[in-house]
């Protein structure tokens, strides 16, 4: 990928999390929509419905990229939910904590405890080995932006250990 390539993933995740005080404080607001796109909920895609946990707040076909696309999704995870299975997303993928405890780890690195305001980096090669809310009493909401490769699953299972 070329340095200007790279530059572009960074301003946009950038201006991601710029939203993410936008998206606190609109929090309160009822969505103008709670199902995502058609095409975002496709089969074999990863996405589920709002009502699942998961809901799709654009994607957007990166022009300047050619065959990325760029994901925003807001993730809830109930109180107590521990690990999800090891996955993939073969992406750049920005995680922000907008509210709760999210405890997570990447194959090969530490695991971490944020808490809401912190935010964290999955690269193409990663695997998340744990994704669970840190909290038995509260429900951990995350702002997710990617930038994937269009035409592919967002999430997938990891293979092997």
């Amino acid at each position: 990928m070329s340095t200007s390539s790279r530059f572009r993933i960074l301003a946009l995740a950038a201006a991601a999390f710029s939203l993410a005080g936008l998206t606190a404080l609109a929090s309160a607001a009822p969505p103008a929509s709670t199902d995502p796109p058609a095409s975002a909920a496709a089969p074999g895609s990863g996405a589920r419905r709002a009502n699942g946990g998961i809901q799709i707040l654009t994607t957007k076909d990166l022009g300047d990229i050619p065959g990325k696309q760029a994901l925003m999704l807001t993730l809830e995870i109930p109180p107590g939910a521990k690990s999800s299975p090891p996955h993939r997303h073969d992406a750049h993928v920005f995680v922000y904590v907008l509210d709760g405890v999210f405890v997570t780890q990447i194959r090969g690195r530490k695991k971490l405890t944020l808490r809401k305001g912190q935010w964290f980096y999955e690269g193409p090669q990663d695997i998340h080995e744990v994704s669970a809310n840190g909290s038995a009493t509260r429900p951990l909401k995350l702002l997710i932006f990617m930038i994937k490769d269009k035409n592919k699953p967002a999430t997938m299972p990891a293979a092997g250990p």
